[in-house]
Order: C-alpha cells, then structure tokens, then sequence
C-alpha cells in the first residue's frame, strides 16, 4: 500500500482508540484527558470521516463547555483519570479552540443545534478573550507558558500563535473591524507589530527607547496558522514559505517547532529551562520535530497551489507518522528518530487528526478549513 494511505488509515484507527465517552483524548494510552486545543485540531480531521467521529467531537465541546470558569475561561485540559474529574485553565488558546470548534462542527455537519445550544457559552468566551486585551486594540496578550508551549520557550505580551488564533475567530464570528485592526497592527506597526519582513518574530511585548522586548526566533506554527487564516497576505505567505525552505525547517521531516533552537548561551534562555525536555537542541519544543504542525505546513502548501511540494512534504509527513511507535508526539529535529519512548510516546491524536486532513485536502487540491 501506498505509504501515505497507510499512514491515513492508521490515523483513522489512532482516533478510534483516542475515542472516549467524554471526547477525544490528546493520546492513547499517555494523555488522559481531554485537551481543548488537542480535542478540538484532532476534529479538524476527524469531522471529514463522514459521520464517524461526530459524536466524540461532540463530546468534546460538551466536556470543555461544562468546566467552563465563571468568568468565561475554557479549561487547557478536563483530566479524565482524576476522581471527580478536575480542570486546569491557564491557557489562552483553549478558548479560541473552543470556538473555532464550534464553527467547525457546525460546518462539517450541517448541525446547527449544538452551536446554538452553546451560544451563551461563545458569548461568555469571547466576553473573556477581550478582557486580554490590555491595550484596547484588539491584540491579545498572554503571559509565558500560556498555550501550547506550556514550558518552553519562554513567550510573553502579543504572540503570532495567539494572533492568527483570534484573527480567525474574529472573522468566524464576524467582528471584521476588529480583526482589520489586528491584521493592520501585526503586519504594518513598528511598535506593536510582529512581521519582520521575512517571517512573523514569535512575540514582542514592551518597547523602551532602544531596548526591545521581542523574540527573534521561527515559530512554526504561529507562522503557518498566520498563512492559513489569511493573517498573513500572499506575498508574506511566499516568504514565510521561502524562509522554512531556505533554513530546512521542514527537514528531515515537518516540521520542528522553532527554528533555530535555543541554547544555553541563547540571550533567550532561561533558567527554568533546565528542568524541561526542552533543555537539548533539537529536543521536544526545542526545535524537535512535530508532526502535527508539519500536516498544517502540507496545508499550507496547498493553499499556496504548491501541490508537488505538498505531495512530497505529505509522503515524508507519513514516514514520520508510521516510525515506532506511530503518531509520536515528536521526534528529533536533527536525526528525525522518536524522541521519548515512554507512555507518552505514541497515538497521538491531532497527529493523526491532521494528517487526515492534510491527506483529505491534498486529494482535493483545496485547504478543507
């Protein structure tokens, strides 16, 4: 069997097995709990397996929508394991996940009823992203190790992920002035912007006369996301897409997380750093390598009509799927060889989630967001 067909069935077979009653867990057996950023990547894939999956997306939302604060917060995770079962906030993601799940599974399903029987709960989230909204312009700050790279690198004030996550909500949910403003603050303002010409810098916070508060590093998902959500306008897409090909970001598979990783004599390093995975070059978040962010460069290729590259970065995105154990949470941004071999190694669900939307959008030639 064509090695990218295997790769799409197994990935099918990975959310079966991240399937519970309660949702789509991140990993099987390793991450017991259903993540909202995970839950809700993993459906992006998941919702074009005709009606397969519905009911776990579903469940999803429900599980997240439940343990939502009170002043609007969608809990990171709702762990399974813990009796009763226990949620953790502290992310800002989460809640633009959230809604975009909504969307999305309104989309797919041609169902509008969960939508509308969370509306007050969209509201209520939205209500809570704008509170993090210190400077009034509709750019949203967080604090470090407030989304997906929950430990490294250090991330703080307007991040690009965080951007481009609320800059397709805004849209979704048809605040366009504002997401003009945020579109024209990133790309075009030299206090508060974060485009840099070639790519999008990871974040930037304060400026004090000559000193700068910034990141100067790749961030590959925030990058690609910006692409994909139209942040980003075509030219800035072709060099966002120039830069990872010139610096082999994509190499040996795709995608590593940042680019270049940060070492100890990096200015950007931290002492907390020595107690994360994180610490070694080329290791978990620090330019290790995640397959899950290489199906949205696939995706982005795609929507740029880069269909060879596509083809050929989708066939070594299965290649990385299927090493042992498959839909690895990372691997080795040097060698390409899984990284941690424990519990938490394989049947990782939005692995497998976007490749079979990478998988599905490939065949049509069309970016299926």
């Amino acid at each position: 069997m064509e090695i990218t067909k295997e790769a799409y069935y197994l990935a099918i077979n990975v959310l079966e097995k991240c399937s519970t009653p309660c949702g789509f867990r991140a990993a099987f057996p390793g991450y017991d709990g259903i993540w909202s950023r995970d839950a809700n990547i993993i459906s992006l894939g998941a919702s074009l397996i005709d009606d397969k999956f519905k009911k776990t997306f579903r469940e999803s939302i429900e599980t997240l929508g439940k343990y939502q604060s009170k002043k609007g917060q969608i809990p990171n995770a709702v762990l399974l394991h813990d009796k009763p079962k226990k949620a953790d906030y502290k992310s800002i993601d989460s809640t633009l996940w959230f809604i975009i799940g909504h969307y999305i599974y309104k989309k797919r399903y041609q169902d509008a009823k969960l939508f509308k029987k969370h509306k007050s709960k969209i509201k209520k989230a939205l209500i809570w992203l704008s509170y993090q909204d210190m400077n009034e312009d509709n750019i949203l700050e967080q604090l470090p190790t407030t989304d997906w790279q929950d430990a490294f690198p250090h991330r703080y004030g307007a991040t690009i992920n965080t951007q481009a996550l609320y800059y397709f909500v805004l849209n979704l949910t048809n605040q366009k002035q504002k997401a003009r403003q945020l579109k024209k603050i990133v790309n075009t303002n030299k206090e508060d912007g974060l485009w840099n010409g070639s790519f999008y810098i990871p974040w930037r916070w304060k400026n004090h006369n000559k000193y700068r508060e910034m990141g100067l590093w790749f961030d590959s998902l925030g990058n690609l996301l910006a692409i994909l959500f139209n942040l980003a306008d075509k030219e800035q897409a072709k060099k966002i897409l120039a830069h990872i090909k010139k610096d082999r970001i994509a190499s040996p598979y795709p995608m590593k997380a940042i680019y270049p990783p940060i070492r100890k004599t990096s200015k950007e390093w931290e002492d907390y750093f020595k107690d994360a995975a994180s610490r070694a070059p080329y290791h978990y978040l620090n330019a290790g390598i995640w397959t899950y962010i290489g199906g949205f460069y696939v995706l982005a290729l795609i929507k740029n009509k880069k269909f060879t590259d596509a083809k050929k970065q989708l066939a070594l995105l299965a290649e990385a799927n299927l090493k042992k154990p498959i839909f690895s949470e990372w691997l080795d941004g040097k060698t390409g060889k899984v990284g941690a071999k424990d519990k938490f190694a394989g049947n990782q669900g939005w692995n497998a989630g976007i490749y079979i939307l990478a998988y599905e959008s490939l065949k049509k030639r069309k970016v299926l967001l």
